[in-house]
């Protein structure tokens, strides 16, 4: 029994002891199929199911919670199992073996498709899960199973096929429904039988929200593992292996559902030359969605909406109407695509594609002609004396004006109503003023409309044929979007895919590791712009040091394409100093695409580094206290060459020095970083200062300088964890405790002259570059064991010449799921790592920019703010049609009476208007909306989890009838957006800074020899 005692360890070399036992023919193994996959037959007999004994006494409260998640994660493993049987035995083997036939084997075959290879894996995940529960009490330890049964690429492969053939499966049975009435009986019978009434799409969704739910109970597993615990780093590690292979069945389904809409599409379009455009492996889906397409009249009223499907290409905009027609047996109703899916109705490049706000057309050409779509003008005139066209919102955006008018001539005969000599009962001076205040109020409310019909509507401008003078004419499209979120999505996503378009991005990345393929331009970090980083005479003298981001600033007042086009709201400060003893910090404004300069600061000395420092968070303690009010907000430090720390005031550009701290000895600051109340400074001598704000939480107090002394080499760089600060000097690293500042060494490279130049953390790991070499190696922040070294020579190799010194790491950089590494070339490579909670292990493969510095990367630094949340509220107009968020009125809507549940109501998508109970629509064209959690488990919603309801009840996933709604609509748990989930919308870019600007192409020049910042834009974090 090899194969059952590997399992039952859940060891890393369960893979070994398998190959051995297939090596010896064991007998329980019955067969091999095409894929290489092993059909093992389990007995529960002989291994039954796992069964956590009685809790014994004397456990921890953690301990008690420990267990309590391990039991949650037996019987969601157990419940599992049943419905993978459930679903082989009950459907697929009475299907097979009935007489007559129902289904032909070659349909049954797909609807079943790597589910007996899925219960297979977890069967055996189950021995090995009942031995380690088995001996809980004793070891307590349950990542490392989970790594050695899950980190296997099988499967990866048996996963990835179930979930890309599921949205083709569900297909298969809905065809057999309208087709076959004897296999609608059957579901609706083996429906009926079952004691939860859970259908049969109910079960085969589950195995697509299985490893989302295994994120979720390690995360609470590791929330509850304290620090020191044999099963911390195991947990950790299980997180990243079950992350990484979340992200890749992410990926293949999104690359699926991408090929099969752009396949559709294709279909449909009678242009050969855009026919083959589509089929190329040019063509890159982006974006599609249903909109509802609005035409309004020309005093604003709504003439008629529509469905559309909008397909957003890497060079073109595509919009199609969708055929869909009623067919089949009454009992079906099923929607189901007649002839071709889509009929294309305007397809444009996207250069000439613009998107409106409300507001907006007084900017527009005089010399373009915009006509309302779908709409006939009278008279050919223009529609009006001005030649204005009303629009909607637009038609508010006037009445605003019209207001505003009328309040300045109020206003004015205000004034002069107060230079009346009599004394009249309805002229006076408050009647005047009550006049002013009610037009104040009816302005303030015309702002909300035109701030809430912004929120879900999409107005773009598309070409059009030029008239019979040849002037070119645009006509406007508006399209309601199911939620603001949709709308930011759309407007930041039309924006980043014009700038993909640039030659700096086509192509922008390649891959040494896949034969110097390039990447696809909008999945990968673009290049906005760059810009001069110094505009003074002296500029090209400066050296670049160091690069800090002031605080996010959310306007509230800006629209949704200012905030989803700029880059991240704040301040950026960059520092140079040069061989002088001058220095010099440039301050520059971020809330527009490109970054503008505002201010700049001369220093006495060279300069070293800066720090960001936000304003302290009162304690319970001190939030009573007279003097917490009295706190400075945020602050920039900035260390000089010649000791001293001048701490700046960030909340303008006025810039002003707070205070000024020095060292005695007056030796250079070589880095700086705040930890909690304490501000600590890394000295050439190896000296660490350590600064402590005033009582109250003002700034920090000099004479309360304490230090610690680390080592005779200079203190290179420091990194702040919860409650340690990690100081480098030379080939060691110094973890100082936050409170008590004891410390600890530990030796990170072997040779004695190579330094620790930076150092950066993500999850449980930090990863750290070297004065010296091209490796980058990663470490645990609390065993502090080496995890993973990394050579970045290989990824840059394309354009490393031989011969040539290897590469020399000059910053690293921790965003979005990815390492940035800078080089001493002016090579910028990226790495793909985990998000999460997890280790930050390299988990693919390398891209190396194309656009670079001529010299060392000087700086990697990300800039991160979240939009306002009054951009993202759901807000209406008016009733009706012209709703913010309004959607097409259907009459033919009896189909959904019945699942109507007064209790609850809520709307969770475009084409449920008014529908009331707790509802999810799953279209069988996607699983993007399918119940639970998506593949990629995201780290702030994750933080939010609990042991609630992870497990599927009677309800989950149960459709009410095939016949009652054939897009399968499903019972879920409620979706409780508005009084617990915050949807987050965070904005992200990466400034590099350095030497210069260069393509690394064959025979490229360096454009400029100027200190340089490259801005690189990454797509809304929603």
């Amino acid at each position: 029994m090899t194969l059952m005692r590997a399992a039952r360890s859940g060891t890393k070399d369960g893979l070994e002891k398998t190959k051995i036992a297939v090596m010896r023919r064991v007998s329980f193994l019955h067969k091999k199929d095409h894929s290489g996959y092993l059909d093992v037959m389990v007995s529960e007999a002989k291994h039954p199911p796992a069964q956590l004994g009685p809790m014994p006494d004397g456990l921890s409260s953690l301990q008690i919670v420990r267990r309590h998640v391990l039991g949650s994660i037996v019987q969601s493993e157990r419940s599992y199992l049943d419905s993978l049987k459930r679903i082989l035995q009950e459907y697929q083997r009475p299907l097979m073996e009935a007489e007559p036939r129902i289904l032909s084997v070659r349909k049954i075959r797909p609807i079943f498709f790597r589910l007996r290879e899925i219960m297979q894996c977890h069967s055996m995940f189950q021995i090995a899960l009942a031995s380690r529960v088995a001996e809980w009490d004793s070891c307590e330890k349950i990542g490392d199973l989970f790594v050695a049964s899950f980190s296997k690429s099988m499967v990866l492969d048996i996963y990835s096929d179930y979930i890309n053939n599921f949205t083709n499966a569900m297909a298969l049975i809905k065809k057999a429904c309208m087709s076959k009435p004897a296999f609608l009986e059957f579901l609706k019978k083996k429906q009926a039988s079952s004691i939860d009434r859970i259908t049969l799409y109910g079960l085969m969704v589950k195995p697509i929200q299985r490893f989302p739910q295994f994120i979720l109970l390690l995360q609470d597993m590791l929330k509850n593992t304290p620090t020191g615990h044999v099963d911390r780093l195991p947990l950790q590690l299980a997180l990243t292996e079950l992350e990484t292979l979340a992200e890749k069945l992410n990926e293949q389904k999104r690359v699926a559902d991408q090929i099969t809409e752009t396949q559709q599409l294709a279909c449909c379009v009678s242009d050969r030359s855009l026919s083959k455009l589509l089929n190329s492996e040019q063509s890159s889906l982006i974006l599609c969605e249903t909109l509802i397409e609005m035409v309004y009249g020309e005093r604003g009223q709504v003439l008629k909406s529509k469905e559309r499907k909008v397909f957003l290409f890497g060079d073109m905009l595509i919009c199609a109407n969708i055929n869909i027609k009623y067919v089949g047996p009454p009992d079906i109703s099923s929607l189901v695509p007649v002839g071709p899916k889509y009929t294309l109705k305007w397809s444009d490049t996207l250069q000439q594609v613009q998107v409106v706000e409300v507001g907006q057309e007084g900017s527009q050409t005089k010399d373009t002609l915009y006509q309302l779509r779908g709409v006939k003008r009278s008279g050919g005139s223009s529609g009006s004396g001005n030649g204005s066209v009303f629009l909607g919102p637009s038609r508010l955006y006037q009445e605003l004006q019209e207001l505003q008018h009328d309040l300045s001539v109020v206003e004015q005969v205000t004034l002069l109503v107060g230079t009346l000599q009599g004394t009249y009962q309805n002229l006076n001076t408050t009647v005047a003023q009550d006049w002013c205040l009610a037009l104040q109020r009816l302005i303030r409310i015309k702002e909300d409309q035109i701030q809430s019909a912004n929120k879900c509507r999409l107005r773009l401008q598309v070409p059009g044929r030029p008239d019979k003078s040849g002037r070119p004419v645009s006509f406007t499209v508006v399209f309601n979007t199911p939620s603001p979120i949709s709308k930011i999505s759309w407007v930041n996503r039309l924006h980043l895919a014009k700038i993909a378009l640039r030659d700096e991005n086509t192509p922008g990345w390649f891959s040494a590791e896949d034969d110097g393929k390039t990447k696809a331009p909008f999945w990968c970090p673009l290049l906005a712009c760059r810009m001069p980083a110094f505009t003074s005479t002296k500029a090209p003298e400066i050296q670049l040091e160091l690069a800090a981001l002031h605080n996010p600033v959310q306007c509230a007042l800006l629209g949704f394409s200012a905030a989803s086009t700029s880059l991240p709201q704040g301040y950026l400060w960059v520092a140079g100093g040069g061989d002088s003893t001058q220095g010099q910090v440039d301050i520059f404004s971020l809330n527009r695409p490109t970054p503008r300069p505002v201010k700049s600061l001369q220093m006495g000395a060279r300069v070293r580094c800066l720090e960001y420092v936000p304003e302290p968070t009162p304690s319970e303690d001190n939030k009573t206290s007279p003097h917490s009010s009295m706190g400075v907000g945020n602050t920039i430090c900035v260390g000089l060459d010649d000791g001293s720390i001048l701490v700046y005031g960030s909340m303008d550009t006025a810039a002003q020095c707070l205070v000024t701290l020095r060292n005695p000895e007056g030796c250079p600051v070589l880095c700086l970083k705040h930890s909690g109340n304490f501000l600590f400074a890394g000295l050439r001598d190896g000296t660490l200062m350590v600064y402590e704000r005033h009582h109250g939480g003002e700034l920090w107090n000099q004479d309360s300088c304490r230090k610690v002394t680390v080592g005779s080499d200079p203190i290179r760089t420091l990194l702040a964890l919860e409650d340690s600060v990690w100081a480098s000097c030379a080939n060691t690293v110094i973890v100082v405790d936050g409170s008590s500042l004891s410390t600890q060494r530990f030796e990170v490279h072997q040779d004695p002259m190579v330094s620790v130049a930076h150092m950066v953390r993500a999850g449980g790991g930090v990863w750290m570059a070297f004065s010296e070499g091209s490796s980058i190696r990663l470490f645990h922040t609390e065993t502090l064991e080496h995890l993973q070294e990394i050579n970045i020579s290989t990824p840059s190799s394309f354009y490393n010449p031989k011969g040539q010194k290897s590469m020399r790491v000059t910053s690293l950089l921790i965003c979005q799921g990815l390492l940035w590494v800078g080089t001493a070339q002016g090579i910028i490579i990226t790495l793909p790592v985990p998000k999460l909670e997890g280790i930050p292990k390299i988990t693919g493969k390398g891209m190396s920019s194309l656009n670079a510095h001529c010299g060392p990367v000087d700086f990697l630094v990300a800039l991160s703010s979240s939009l306002s949340p009054d951009l993202l509220k759901r807000d209406s107009l008016v009733e009706g049609h012209d709703s913010a968020c309004g959607v097409e009125d259907r009459s033919d809507s009896s189909s959904q009476e019945s699942l109507q549940q007064p209790s609850i109501s809520a709307q969770v998508d475009g084409k449920g208007k008014g529908r009331s109970g707790v509802l999810l629509q799953y279209r069988l064209r996607s699983t993007s909306g399918l119940p639970g959690r998506p593949l990629t488990a995201r780290g702030d919603e994750a933080s939010d989890s609990s042991l609630e309801s992870l497990e599927h009840s009677m309800e989950d996933g149960s459709i009410y009838e095939l016949s009652d709604d054939p897009d399968m609509w499903v019972r879920g748990r409620p979706y409780e957006r508005d009084r617990v989930r915050r949807d987050r919308v965070t904005s992200v870019a990466v400034i590099s800074g350095g030497k210069g600007f260069r393509r690394l192409r064959e025979g490229s020049v360096a454009t400029t020899a100027e200190t340089t910042l490259m801005i690189w834009q990454l797509p809304l974090r929603i």
